[in-house]
C-alpha cells in the first residue's frame, strides 16, 4: 500500500533533523539514567524519520495538512 505523500520541502528537512537529534538525545538519556526520557525520545525521532523518509505524517492526513509543492 503506497501512502500519499503530504510532507515536502523544508518539513521534510525539519523533521529529520528532528528524528536525528531525538536519536541523539535518546542515547543521551538512557547514558545517564533517564531511561523514560531515552524511550520517549526514541519513539519520537523513529516517528520524525519515518515522516522524512515516506514523505507521509498521519497528524497531517487527519488535519488535511499538505505540504508537498505539485508543479
Amino acid at each position: 500500500m503506497a501512502l500519499p505523500k503530504n510532507v515536502g520541502g523544508r518539513d521534510r528537512i525539519a523533521r529529520a533533523v528532528l528524528g536525528v537529534a531525538s536519536l541523539a538525545l535518546a542515547g543521551g538519556a538512557v547514558l545517564l539514567g533517564y531511561g523514560g526520557i531515552g524511550v520517549l525520545a526514541l519513539v519520537a525521532g523513529a516517528g520524525f524519520l519515518f515522516n522524512a523518509a515516506t514523505r507521509f505524517c498521519g497528524v497531517n492526513a487527519l488535519l488535511g495538512i499538505d505540504t508537498c509543492s505539485r508543479r
